[in-house]
């Protein structure tokens, strides 16, 4: 099977991750990344750093396929932009999905969405567009994600949870069966969830007792 020729937008942690995926999975070939000003010519994990993003209405034109490959952690914001430039360029990536992870035939994955190393996704969730589920993360049953949301490593969502657009759910945070999380918000790293979280809250990182 011929691989397709993918570009990644964006050159730093995340960018590394999701080639290791890329690479892993076997579907595209990378013909390279974008990046910052001073990282143009150089190289990421040995694929070219080809531009800027003022440059991507030109490259493009060149590339059937491209991914969002900047992390989220305080914002979407810069994920939001950048998919949404891709998608009124018409070149936005299918989900990209990890060998090494489990995706339910019955569940739904969106446009531009990267499922990492590790990560278990159940039968009749449903994630969103430009979404990360990050390394060893679990999203149980009939979960729902929205939109541009990053479920980071090691979280646990169990079954019927949703998550509203925007959000960031950090490492090793558990949210109880059937809780809602609203759009744009933080869920600092550690945290437990066991009750509904409205639009725009901010969870600190949870802190272990002295």
């Amino acid at each position: 099977m011929s691989q397709k020729p993918i570009l990644l937008i964006g050159a730093g942690g995340h960018a590394r991750a999701c080639i290791d995926v890329i690479e892993q999975a076997g579907r595209f070939k990378i013909a390279g990344v974008t990046g910052l000003a001073n990282e143009v010519g150089g190289k990421v994990l040995g694929y070219p750093v080809l531009g800027v993003d003022a440059d991507l209405p030109q490259l493009l034109k060149e590339f059937p396929s491209a991914l969002v490959a900047v992390g989220q952690i305080k914002t979407a914001a810069l994920r939001i932009r950048l998919f949404e430039l891709l998608e009124r360029n018409g070149c936005v990536c299918s989900a990209v999905v990890s060998p090494r992870a489990y995706v339910s035939p019955h569940a739904t994955l969106g446009a531009g969405t990267i499922v990492m190393h590790g990560a278990v996704i159940n039968a009749g969730a449903v994630v969103g567009r430009n979404c990360i589920i990050n390394s060893q993360a679990l999203v149980e049953h009939d979960v729902v994600i929205g939109d541009h949301c990053h479920v980071s490593t090691a979280a646990v969502l169990n079954g019927e949870v949703s998550i509203g657009a925007g959000s960031f759910i950090g490492s090793g945070s558990h949210v109880l069966q059937c809780v809602r999380i609203g759009a744009d918000c933080l869920i600092g790293m550690g945290q437990s969830v066991f009750a509904a979280v409205p639009d725009g809250t901010h969870l600190p990182i949870a802190k272990l007792a002295p």
